[in-house]
């Protein structure tokens, strides 16, 4: 007895089919009944079930018989072209000038560290975001929307170091628009020229900010003449390139900058598609303890809602919560709009594009495939064994005596982006004779696991905007873990390079004093908010410097402005005594957070 094909036709063109698929996956597929495949293969001496997984060879045995042309794929893959072929509808929807209308304009802003591009923000959005910043560097993009003249515009703040050079680079990538901020007085310097590569790399037009005219020693012509040896003439001195000169600190000269911005966005008729499946660009990500993956998005083109199956990099899921740059919820965003996404199964990298599936299925069998090719990346990346590490103080004794050392590090860090950024300066550090070698890296707070590993591997942990918790603390005192934390990405580069070069000079030490539990919150007339704590640690000391911690991340640094037991002043409270504490300019107390009291003493390298 022979086979005998059923006669309808086969499907037309290349049939996808995925590797490890059953009789039962692949009849619909080629227009068969799972019994044609069946009893097919039992003629060719293969015996097997409607529901038991086929071979590469049966499959493609079956289909040559049937006449139908297939292409065998990885599990997950077939997701991956079918949403490929999404993105192919979408963008032949993005061509259909009857579906595009108007969006806001992206603006990004880059420029040299210090030269007042969080505090031009922070005039443009009338909202103090600089009092929280450490040594005055934006530690991770955020972005913004804002509205003049009737018109939104939305703005992607970008950090000045050039440690985050791959971050600055996707920020370009994503934008409509670029301002750059040139301090009248200090001129262009060499990180300008890096944020003008990546803004000339984008294709983008480019406005000219020139900060700080107020100042004494303001050369507003000398900052011309510099950009226009670059490239960019001013349209005064005959060019196309606007220059607008503004004093970010006495808000002069904002409103004629966004008034350029939208001339600009005008000439560029910037418009996309609102409707259908939104796509765009992963911005941030970070782990939040409450809310669990969150994953800042600018949507670029459709309407990203809640409910939308959804898929970045690795992480998917379905989009549980909405909310915007104003910290409210909503239902939906539009092109141009940055907003964030919970729901996701796991931490996005920054820089990921997005795109909502078809389906939950589509959009969790895509995002592991993802996963399982990046850990298959990892492991090969870190293959090599791992080599007992050194101290950060012991390296240059070690190269003293002509040895090469390996630097063993747990990176931890609030944010993906920061995190990556890190990493990439870091390995920019290495030299012949000093190799750093990365045990783990991870967002999040320093945890008791992390010391663990540092001392089996001889690591030393650095936390970057994050804290170690009690427990990991005082493992780390027990076990001789160093611990170092940092608030300015500078810092990290300066030790681990002066460490590298023999050159570490003394330094403060800091010693944490005490820490106390936020148990209640009181208002009181007149002073604000009062924290009712609970010492847990050591001693809290009135006008000490104090550290505000909330799920192991720092949200606010100051010092304490009273200090109190029951209604009288106190000087110091000790461990297991309750009190009340005010703090210096912060009120966003809520109980569960930690006030970490800490001095600064000076040792001397020896």
């Amino acid at each position: 007895m022979t086979y005998t094909a059923t006669n309808a036709p086969v499907p037309e063109g290349t049939i996808v089919i995925e590797r490890g698929a059953t009789a039962k996956d692949v009849a619909p597929k080629l227009n068969r009944s799972v019994a044609d495949i069946v009893r097919f293969l039992l003629q060719q001496g293969e015996m097997v079930t409607a529901t038991q997984t086929l071979s590469d060879d049966m499959i493609e045995l079956f289909a040559a018989e049937v006449g139908a042309e297939i292409r065998m794929v990885d599990p997950g893959e077939e997701q991956e072209v079918g949403l490929l072929e999404l993105l192919d509808v979408m963008d032949a929807e993005d061509e259909d000038e009857t579906l595009l209308r108007s969006r806001p304009p992206v603006i990004t802003v880059m420029g040299h560290v210090d030269h007042g591009k969080t505090l031009l923000l922070d005039k443009i959005r009338e909202a103090n975001v600089v009092a929280g910043e450490a040594g005055g560097i934006t530690q991770h993009i955020g972005a913004y929307q804002v509205e003049k003249d009737g018109h939104l515009l939305t703005f992607i703040d970008t950090p000045g170091h050039e440690a985050f050079t791959s971050m600055r680079a996707r920020g370009a990538d994503a934008t409509d628009i670029v301002i750059l901020v040139v301090a009248a007085d200090d001129g262009v310097m060499p990180t300008t020229l890096e944020a003008l590569a990546h803004a000339k790399a984008a294709e983008v037009p480019i406005i000219v900010a020139i900060n700080k005219i107020d100042r004494e020693g303001a050369q507003p012509d000398r900052v011309r003449q510099q950009l226009s040896e670059q490239g960019l003439t001013p349209e005064e001195w005959g060019g196309d390139t606007i220059m607008v000169e503004i004093s970010a600190l006495q808000n002069l000269g904002v409103d004629d900058l966004l008034e350029q911005i939208l001339v600009v966005a005008e000439l560029e008729d910037l418009r996309a598609n609102p409707d259908g499946r939104a796509y765009g660009v992963v911005l941030e990500a970070k782990l939040d303890t409450g809310k669990g993956p969150v994953a800042t998005v600018l949507v670029q083109r459709g309407n990203l809602k809640v409910g939308d199956p959804m898929v970045a990099g690795p992480a998917w899921g379905r989009v549980r919560a909405l909310v915007n740059d104003k910290g409210e919820q909503v239902k939906e965003a539009g092109p141009s709009t940055p907003v964030q996404v919970l729901g996701l199964s796991d931490v996005a990298d920054a820089g990921d594009d997005f795109v909502v599936a078809p389906d939950d299925k589509t959009a969790r069998k895509v995002g592991e495939r993802r996963g399982q090719y990046a850990a298959i990346r990892d492991r090969a990346a870190d293959a090599s064994p791992i080599k007992a590490g050194v101290k950060l103080e012991d390296i240059f004794e070690q190269i003293q005596k002509g040895e090469a050392a390996t630097f063993n590090v747990v990176l931890k860090a609030d944010v993906t982006g920061t995190l990556e950024a890190l990493t990439e300066s870091l390995r920019k550090l290495e030299r012949d004779d000093v190799k750093i070698q990365f045990v783990h890296r991870a967002v999040g707070g320093i945890t008791e696991n992390d010391v663990q590993l540092a001392a089996t591997t001889g690591a030393t942990i650095i936390g970057f905007n994050v804290r170690p918790d009690r427990k990991g603390r005082a493992l780390a005192d027990t076990e001789g873990v160093e611990i170092r934390t940092y608030e300015v990405i500078y810092q990290v580069l300066e030790d681990i390079q002066s460490a590298m070069l023999g050159m570490l000079a003394p330094e403060y030490e800091e010693i944490v004093t005490g820490d106390a539990e936020v148990r209640e919150i009181y208002s009181v007339p007149r002073v604000g908010k009062i924290a009712g704590c609970y010492v847990l640690n050591g001693v809290i000391t009135r006008n000490s410097k104090v550290r505000f911690i909330r799920e192991g991340t720092i949200i606010w640094k100051g010092a304490v402005q009273s200090l109190r037991r029951f209604k009288d002043d106190a000087r110091e409270v000790r461990e297991g005594f309750e009190c009340g504490i005010g703090l210096t300019d912060f009120q966003d107390l809520r109980p569960g957070d930690i006030i970490e009291t800490y001095e600064d003493r000076e040792i001397p390298r020896v």
